[in-house]
């Protein structure tokens, strides 16, 4: 078997792969140091255990498709750092290392096979997400404690095999779970989940990473917000939302408890942005239980009088850094 010969739909071995490519035969993602890919392995049984599930979104956008793949680690918080992080971080900078993606999917035993060895279906080569390389959810493990995942999101590059089985399930009713509002920033304890910070963007050649400044700015002020509410003792987290048929997962930015109140945090106070706040805010406080929270959106200045009078319209409140501090301008 050579590699003019892998194509999407091959029923293979782990073995037969390893020959081929290098790198070993356990665990879900096998960096090869031996020739420039990554092979990545979905096991459904294996990732209903541990409270996620693998697969083809049914949803689509202008780029296509997407594959969401969740990171490794059973026990805790997934990661990028250290050891327990590290297949992690191979997948996340797989762009920087010249490395490919290769993902196959479990399937059944190998035919007359005395062993345990199970076959897998190449579905083909990916790339993460320009966009958005991975989220952060909050899942039960196997013993049913709650603990923060990492989900890659991954696009085809090239031919791929895309079944009607290897989707993830439509959920059949809606469902609002209330999370930690460390699923919504990047602020977490240590070890960090998320991708160590850089100075400058082009410090990284990585293809994932974020290319708008608003992107940053709004993970810094949503970061930066929860650290204040958090010293003024509020109960704050977020809401993660499936849609009843859909596969996707809907994620809120901060829901602060105390006051019943939802937050919309941007990176800019331009027209577009205060536009994408009303939109997201007045979508996903339907889900909200109890219902009724106060609606807030939260941007790093204060937008012109026109944005103003829109948010008030729609009776949401603006909050907006002023210097050191955050001024509020109410609904009247």
């Amino acid at each position: 078997m050579d590699l003019a010969s892998i194509k999407p739909g091959l029923v293979t071995t782990r073995a037969a792969m390893k020959k081929l490519f290098g790198g070993g035969t356990q665990e879900g993602i096998i960096p090869s140091t031996t020739t420039p890919n990554i092979l990545i392995y979905v096991d459904h049984d294996s990732g209903k255990r541990y409270g996620y599930e693998d697969g083809w979104l049914a949803e689509e956008d202008e780029l296509g498709p997407v594959f969401e793949y969740t990171g490794q680690g059973t026990r805790g918080d997934q990661t990028f750092l250290g050891l327990p992080g590290s297949r992690n971080a191979a997948v996340l900078y797989h762009a920087d290392k010249g490395k490919a993606l290769r993902v196959f999917i479990t399937t059944r035993r190998a035919p007359g096979s005395k062993s345990a060895a199970k076959q897998q279906r190449y579905i083909g080569e990916f790339e993460l997400d320009s966009r958005q390389p991975y989220t952060v959810r909050e899942a039960d493990d196997e013993k049913g404690e709650r603990r923060r995942i990492i989900v890659f999101r991954l696009r085809p590059k090239g031919d791929y095999e895309r079944l009607d089985k290897d989707a993830i399930t439509r959920a059949e009713t809606t469902i609002a779970h209330r999370v930690s509002a460390t699923v919504a920033t990047s602020r977490v304890p240590e070890p960090r989940m998320v991708e160590p910070k850089r100075k400058r963007a082009s410090e990284s050649r990585r293809a994932a990473q974020p290319s708008l400044i608003a992107d940053l700015r709004q993970a810094e002020l949503r970061d930066q917000y929860l650290a204040e509410l958090t010293k003024q003792e509020h109960q704050v987290s977020a809401y993660q939302i499936k849609i009843a048929g859909t596969t996707t997962t809907l994620k809120t930015d901060l829901y602060d408890a105390t006051e019943h109140e939802l937050y919309s945090v941007r990176g800019e106070s331009s027209r577009e942005e205060v536009r994408t706040a009303i939109g997201q805010l007045k979508d996903y406080v339907r889900h909200i239980r109890p219902r009724n929270p106060r609606l807030s959106v939260l941007v790093p200045d204060r937008p012109q009088d026109d944005l103003l009078n829109l948010l008030h319209t729609e009776g949401i409140d603006l909050v907006y850094r002023d210097g050191t501090g955050y001024t509020r301008l109410a609904v009247k």
